[in-house]
Parts: structure tokens; sequence; C-alpha cells
């Protein structure tokens, strides 16, 4: 195998790779302190009232299970305080809560 040269190499670089390039640097610099990036902090709720969701969304538990493709008997474990669901899922219980609709239209395509 022949040595590159700069040249050669500089030829064959992508818009993805150069993207991909500035990214690393960006995050580099950043984690040095030299750049301030925007930053998200996400906090859920360490309890989850799945009924409320469910009652609002006028759904029946089967309804519910079958619509968000979650297993009936866990939902009734949810409702029934029997068990909770992990961070994962309360995340995408949230979603279900705050925007059901594009949830729903997600799942069907």
């Amino acid at each position: 195998m022949g040595v590159r040269t700069l040249s050669t190499v500089a030829k064959k670089r992508t818009k993805l790779g150069i993207a991909l390039e500035h990214s690393a640097k960006e995050i580099l610099a950043h984690t040095k302190g030299d750049l301030k990036l925007p930053t998200r902090r996400i906090v859920l709720p360490d309890a989850v009232d799945v009924k409320r969701i469910r009652t609002r969304a006028r759904m029946s538990q089967a309804e519910f299970a079958r619509a968000f493709c979650i297993n009936p008997r866990t939902l009734q474990e949810w409702e029934q305080g029997r068990r909770k669901p992990d961070a994962t899922t309360r995340a995408y219980l949230a979603v279900i809560a705050k925007n059901r609709e594009a949830v729903l239209e997600a799942l069907a395509s």
C-alpha cells in the first residue's frame, strides 16, 4: 500500500466527512472550555400517572396498550401501582401525554 499524500486525501473528503470533522473540533473545544455550546437538560419525573394519561386520551386499557405498543398486563401493573415504568418508558409516556397524535402518526408510518 502506497503512502497517501495530503492532496490525495483532500480530494476524497466528502461533505459529511468535513461536517463530522468540524463537529469533532467543536466538541473538543467545548470540553476544553474554549467554546460554549448550547445544551439541554431533560428532567423526567420519578412518577408518572399512567392512568391519567390514558383517561385523558379517552381510551380503554386495551385501546391504549394496542395503540402505543404496550403490553396490556404491564399497563395494568403500572396503573395499579404494582410496577413503575423505567426512565425510557416515562419519557415515552411524557411524549404521549404531550402530543398523542404525533406518536400515533409516527407509529402508523
